[in-house]
């Protein structure tokens, strides 16, 4: 059981959340069919391969900062509980579920799969060369909604409103890993880390969030006014922006800011995109 719990602890599946929800809307925008339930979990499989191979990689190249940040000492590479040829496995396992899945979903998803992983293997240096490393992580990771996209129609024919919601994933993302930094924002600084809180200090980085997250709402109301529809879409739309306003205010409360707020404004995005593109 403690090996479980060992590598459950490093591979986070939970943080999966963050990133179904919008490769699921990707679907949902390609506008096919709803896939069946074989494409769905092959859907999950990639997604939760790519996410487990891009934390792995970054905990790998991380893991000396991490021994020495005392929020993140504990973790498993870092505090020596979990070996450096034990993540090189996870990292292969997952890689190869990953690749496998794309294989199976369509040749296109297998074709452009690296491009990805070449965001995965880059991310991990943005925060020692870049003080705008957020937005780097924003950009790899709103890859979700086209790729949820090309999963289901492996063309690029109406991939548009995919990317107006990728656009939104760059700056959601990047607005809540700048909360999720100031964590370390003493740390970062006297370790030269680049993150936002360490350059400019934690209240400036907050404008920058807001900033972000501004944007992200000014993408929804884009792929509203262009292909969505109807009344309880716009509630959703009002919800998303006020779930936006509260996470900033609970900026100081991470657990609350970081992760419970943004789980649940994925969702709610999901059906935002669901019941625009019905019209409801």
């Amino acid at each position: 059981m403690s090996v479980l719990r060992k590598y459950s602890d490093f591979i986070k599946l939970e943080h999966t959340l963050f990133s179904l929800p919008l490769i699921f809307a990707g679907v949902c925008l390609a506008e096919t069919r709803w896939p069946s339930p074989q494409t769905v979990v092959l859907i999950v499989l990639a997604a939760t391969g790519g996410r487990v191979a891009a934390m792995t990689l970054n905990r790998i190249v991380d893991r000396k900062i991490d021994a020495l940040n005392p929020r993140t000492s504990a973790r498993a590479l870092a505090s020596g509980a979990m070996k450096l040829w034990e993540a090189g496995l996870v990292l292969f396992a997952a890689l190869a579920l990953y690749f496998v899945s794309a294989a199976a979903l369509n040749p296109l998803c297998l074709k452009l799969a690296p491009i990805p992983l070449v965001g995965w293997i880059a991310y991990p240096f943005f925060k020692r060369l870049t003080p705008w490393t957020h937005l780097g992580l924003g950009i790899v990771w709103s890859c979700a909604p086209v790729a949820g996209f090309l999963a289901v129609k492996p063309s690029v024919q109406g991939l548009e409103s995919a990317v107006v919601l990728a656009v939104f994933g760059v700056f959601w993302l990047a607005g809540f890993d700048i909360i999720y930094a100031l964590q370390d924002e003493d740390f970062d600084r006297a370790n030269d880390v680049r993150s936002l809180p360490a350059a400019v200090g934690g209240p400036k980085a907050l404008v920058y969030s807001a900033i972000f997250h501004g944007l992200a709402f000014a993408a929804l109301i884009v792929l509203y006014a262009v292909w969505f529809s109807g009344t309880f879409t716009v509630m959703l739309l009002g919800l998303i922006g006020l779930l936006l306003y509260f996470e900033q205010k609970a900026s100081a409360n991470t657990p609350l800011a970081f992760f419970r707020i943004n789980a649940a404004i994925g969702f709610v995005v999901f059906f935002f995109v669901l019941f625009g593109l019905l019209g409801f």
